[in-house]
């Protein structure tokens, strides 16, 4: 699925976490309803089957309990998206990236086909549908996580190119698949940010590393055989660009993709590089903006929020703006798009106690004009105002009211922006009170059940003030949606 995804460091963020943050968007013309939820050890599956590749995965004894995001409507798969164990590790799953016909014909990705006459049936391999309940509840550690999603990418191929990302309190790790059965990794280092629109990203790799001490790198067993059998390695003095060697450079990363990258490292480097004008460093249709860049300043949740719902604000790209030349208005893919699923960051706090340490951020809908709000990660239930989501439109949860506001405000812009930017600022706020709120009584609660108790009588909490302001914004930008009808007249009858 198209999506945009951004990584931080421990020491590139504003309190010593580290954070993960991807947009799970629909394709062109597709809207997902999503909801949040706890799978529990019984509800996993013995033996998972995935239902568009058919593929059939034996799974390990005692899984541990999860939050996800999956689909609310099902009949397509779980696509879970993103989650936290009870270890509190946690993953992203997938930011869909490119290739190259030279590594998938290398490489074939494992596709599905089906019976045909007496032809039996194919499965194919794993793919964004299956990874999170194949991976995050059986993983200790974000390198754990690497090594156990390497090994099934070994075992069953993938069909789809995607790029994961693993967490735990101390270290990122983002994987990138290669053709159908190969893969790179690479350790997020601690100091900086990782920007990722949907194409492959990786700009340097230690192959030594991976194949030997795995200190920063990991990668396929036989990575090292696989590039020189097949002539991968474009460079001349053995310094392997993996973007060049196993990603794509087509026209239409142009669009759809570069520019995503431009704005965001734009935007928290606004003066380590020249982004804009003839003399620019970089543009946005540049193909060598850095995979990772050392910040300006401390990254916060709220920058996080800000780039994964750009519309290229301040730049003549914006499709809302009324300045400059039309004809590059909406020119670029924006990250904050109409499709927008669902946005979860991942907050691993190392200054909290590990049971309440992780927060998980969520927004539903475009993230041009939706907020994020915080909950606890390790809990047994989640609020039903997130878990209760169906096919069917309704004010009743937080997915179907937020894609209703959404589309008010864009229809309504110009009298509406207010409204949701006042409702950001207002939700965002609030739940960073009652986080801190409760992190002040967990701290004092030995008792375990007591603490499971707390948080999850906080994350109710939030889910009251949530739909309480999500309501009334509701309310708002239908009134000024309703006053742009074409069929309103002045005169009145009093």
């Amino acid at each position: 699925m198209p999506c945009t995804t951004i990584l931080v460091g421990k020491n590139a963020s504003y309190d010593g976490s580290t954070m993960i943050a991807r947009n799970d968007d629909s394709g062109s013309g597709h809207f997902t309803p999503k909801k949040f939820v706890v799978i529990h050890p019984e509800e996993q599956p013995k033996l998972y089957k995935s239902v568009l590749s058919h593929v059939e995965v034996p799974l390990p004894e005692n899984p541990m309990r999860y939050t996800a995001i999956p689909n609310a409507v099902e009949g397509k798969g779980i696509w879970a998206a993103s989650g936290v164990n009870s270890a509190h590790v946690a993953m992203t799953a997938t930011e869909t990236i490119t290739s190259n016909p030279r590594v998938l014909g290398a490489d074939p990705l494992v596709v599905y086909q089906p019976a045909e006459g007496e032809k039996q049936e194919i499965p194919g391999g794993i793919g964004e549908e299956d990874i999170v309940c194949l991976v995050l509840p059986y993983i200790h550690s974000a390198r754990e996580g690497v090594k156990r999603l390497g090994s099934l990418l070994e075992q069953y191929g993938t069909y789809e190119m995607n790029g994961i990302a693993f967490q735990d309190t101390d270290e990122i790790w983002w994987l990138e698949t290669i053709g159908g059965h190969h893969w790179i990794a690479r350790r997020v280092p601690d100091d900086v940010y990782v920007v990722m629109p949907n194409q492959l990203g990786l700009d340097e790799f230690d192959l030594e590393d991976a194949l030997s001490g795995q200190k920063e790198y990991m990668c396929s067993p036989d990575m090292k055989e696989f590039i020189e059998k097949y002539h991968l390695d474009l460079s001349f003095d053995g310094n392997m660009n993996p973007r060049h060697a196993f990603g794509s450079h087509d026209d239409a990363d142009h669009i759809y993709n570069t520019p995503r990258a431009w704005f965001m490292e734009r935007y928290l480097n606004p003066r380590t590089k020249v982004w804009d004008g003839p003399n620019a460093d970089f543009t946005p249709e540049s193909d060598d903006l850095p995979w990772c860049m050392v910040p300006e300043k401390k990254i916060t949740v709220e920058d996080i929020k800000y780039v994964l719902s750009s519309h290229f604000q301040g730049t003549p790209f914006d499709p809302y703006t009324s300045r400059g030349d039309k004809s590059m208005h909406g020119a670029y893919r924006s990250i904050g798009v109409n499709r927008n699923d669902v946005l979860a960051l991942i907050q691993m706090r190392p200054d909290q106690k590990e049971d309440y340490g992780t927060i998980e951020w969520i927004a539903f809908a475009s993230n041009a004009f939706n907020t994020l709000v915080p909950f606890y990660a390790d809990v047994e239930e989640t609020p039903e105002y997130l878990s209760n989501t169906t096919g069917d439109v309704s004010t009743d949860n937080f997915y179907w009211a937020s894609r209703m506001m959404v589309a008010m405000t864009d229809a309504s812009y110009q009298k509406s922006l207010v409204h949701a930017e006042r409702y950001q600022e207002h939700v965002m706020s609030k739940g960073h009170e009652l986080i801190n709120r409760y992190d002040d009584l967990l701290k004092t609660e030995s008792d375990e059940e007591k603490r499971m108790a707390l948080k999850q009588e906080a994350n109710q909490k939030i889910a009251d003030m949530l739909k309480e302001e999500t309501t009334d914004t509701l309310n708002k930008v239908l009134f000024e949606l309703s006053n742009k009808m074409r069929n309103a007249y002045s005169m009145s009858d009093n």
